[in-house]
């Protein structure tokens, strides 16, 4: 028979808070100074004594999740109190994260987003498509329910200027309605209520793997909107990010969704599809914007004057040298500059290449400071490249090598050519690695980064190349807790006293684990792979265990901790009692590694075995 505590959950929150959370923050962890030990009777009136900081801070969890539930006594069992660490995370992830991580925007959904901390002032607006009919007469019917909520159709026409007009009145973006219901997609985390570009797809192999295909198609669904009414795939729904897309993961997102369920139906297929190429031919390869001269791609995100949604602050070393220039402080310069009342072309620049930045998705890295824009970037070319082959291989697989006006060869003809090209000017053979290529100064860049190595997960390298790539992979860029997003070397040449980029050394992310991790099993290094595995699996299930189940948005690789401070501090690490959604790619990086790890590292991960006992260091 099982056993199970029974009793009441005030009074056992109370007794366990007052004798282990010691520093009263809500949770207990191996900073608190309690004794680490607490007895309880189970529901037969056996006693028991609960041990450690993992079985305790378990014990807080369960109580609040009963206390959700809005019981006054809770009936828990011993094997969720003392359940081991890697059962425990990928459980709550699939039973309870990806739920409280999902939102739609529609009658259901809106009251959330109403109360949403992004929107400053007291008006709440949501900005529909002129072209999206449905959704007009939906929201605008919204109004009666909701006396504060201000619906505004778009122009046909979304420039630059406009979306800089509408910046003091920001609001959230439309997007699919079915049968008068939002599709649902799923947020990076808990304060967020927007869907983001490249966070969707890591999250969709996560959602695959839980066997939420329904999720993960709804946000393939979302991006099909977004191309067809935007004209884009969105750096996330919001008015400010309406001029900048996202790295395109939709082909691969497509293909993973259909193949998990091909039940879905081959005419989801054929209209998925005819987006996809769409937003290929419309955003990407566009001469003179995205699609350079010599024939590769770039990030080039359009927008006029300072990004709105960065924090006060942020660009006042930058904004401060003009400042002086014109003998006026910061504030009296960009209230000038914003208002167009002084012209300065070079920082109009600057400004392109910090929304090129975040439109890269890796906002912030040293990389690309004041250059994005003029870089043919090994990250984006890897994805288009994998676009190109992932629709050849759709056409030639269920549509018999024909698709609207193209064949599988035409797109594998695409590919090649950009093969071609990467191995001319992002290959450097005698440093076995590929680097960004600055077109503008006709120079390749030396950057040690984790995205050098996308070609691995697109499939363009030759044997010959991966093994050169993996050897500086391991050499430049392993540390304790998985990959860095760039190397040590990157990190020694950045001046003394520059501000820590967060996606430099020493943080490390979900996406570029997991795309490594792919990229290492296609080409054969299974061992390999299943030690980069078990690298970041340890640092997530350390932490985890030691700090009352959290799950952030990113890590310090080197000192294998949550506790990462650089510019927009760490989601995810902000709650009472438990965190009920982790963070999306980072819940998706835990559900993957775990499908890679074989049954003798999991074993020595649930036992949290030093990885440097086990591989070195």
């Amino acid at each position: 028979m099982e056993q199970k505590f029974k009793g009441n959950i005030k009074d056992t929150l109370t007794r366990l808070l007052s004798q282990e959370d010691t520093d009263g923050d809500k949770k207990i962890t191996i900073e608190d100074q309690g004794p680490k030990s607490l007895d309880i009777l189970l529901e037969d009136g056996t006693p028991h004594s609960i041990q450690g900081t993992y079985h305790l801070s378990n014990f807080l969890q369960e109580l609040a999740l009963e206390k959700a539930l809005n019981k006054s006594e809770a009936v828990i069992p011993l094997t969720k109190i003392e359940e081991a660490p890697t059962q425990r995370i990928s459980r709550m992830i699939r039973d309870y994260f990806w739920d409280d991580l999902t939102r739609t925007i529609d009658k259901e959904g809106i009251a959330a987003i109403l109360q949403d901390e992004k929107a400053s002032d007291s008006v709440q607006r949501i900005y529909v498509p002129a072209t999206d009919a449905i959704g007009i007469a939906y929201f605008e019917a919204l109004k009666s329910h909701f006396p504060k909520l201000e619906v505004v159709k778009l122009p046909t026409d979304i420039s630059p200027d406009y979306v800089k007009s509408i910046n003091k009145t920001p609001g959230i973006l439309a997007l699919a309605i079915h049968k008068q219901k939002g599709v649902p997609f799923v947020v990076p985390g808990g304060r967020f209520n927007e869907m983001y570009g490249w966070d969707s797809y890591f999250e969709g192999v996560g959602l695959l793997l839980d066997g939420r295909i329904d999720l993960a198609k709804g946000m393939v669904d979302n991006f099909c909107y977004q191309i067809e009414h935007y004209g884009k795939i969105l750096n996330a729904n919001r008015s400010y990010y309406l001029t900048r897309t996202q790295p395109p993961f939709l082909t691969s997102f497509i293909r993973e969704v259909f193949e998990a369920d091909p039940s879905i139906g081959k005419e989801w297929l054929t209209k998925v599809l005819s987006t996809a190429i769409l937003e290929y031919e419309t955003v990407w390869m566009l001469a003179g914007q995205r699609l350079t001269e010599n024939g590769l791609n770039r990030y080039y995100a359009q927008g006029i004057g300072i990004p709105p949604e960065t924090e006060d602050g942020h660009f006042e070393d930058v904004l401060n040298s003009y400042a002086i220039k014109h003998e006026l402080n910061v504030e009296e310069f960009t209230e000038s500059y914003q208002s167009g009342a002084i012209q300065e072309p070079e920082l109009d620049m600057y400004f392109t290449h910090d929304r090129s930045l975040r439109e890269s998705g890796h906002d912030t890295s040293w990389r690309l400071d004041n250059r994005c824009a003029h870089l043919n970037v090994v990250d984006l070319n890897s994805l288009l490249y994998k676009y190109e082959t992932d629709i050849a291989y759709l056409i030639e697989t269920y549509f018999e090598g024909n698709f609207q006006n193209s064949t599988n060869d035409d797109w594998i003809q695409k590919a090649e050519r950009r093969k071609g090209l990467m191995n001319t000017y992002l290959w450097k053979k005698e440093a076995g690695q590929w680097f960004d290529y600055n077109f503008a100064k006709a120079e390749p860049s030396d950057f040690e980064s984790a995205s050098n190595y996308f070609p691995l997960w697109a499939g363009l390298c030759d044997s010959d190349q991966a093994l050169k790539m993996v050897v500086n992979l391991f050499s430049q860029l392993k540390e304790k807790g998985g990959i860095a997003g760039s190397s040590e070397a990157m990190h020694a040449k950045v001046p003394e006293g520059a501000a820590q980029r967060q996606w430099d050394y020493p943080n490390g992310w979900a996406p570029h684990q997991m795309m490594i991790w792919r990229g290492l099993l296609d080409y054969g290094f299974a061992r390999e792979a299943q030690e980069l595995v078990y690298r970041w699996l340890w640092m997530i299930t350390r932490n985890a265990v030691d700090y009352n189940g959290t799950i952030p948005e990113k890590y310090d690789v080197v000192a294998c901790t949550h506790k990462v401070y650089a510019e927009y501090g760490n989601v995810g690490t902000e709650f009472d009692y438990i965190s009920t959604s982790g963070f999306g790619w980072m819940n998706a990086s835990y559900q993957y590694g775990l499908s890679i790890l074989n049954a003798e590292l999991r074993n020595k991960l649930d036992q949290l075995i030093d990885p440097d006992t086990m591989f070195g260091s």
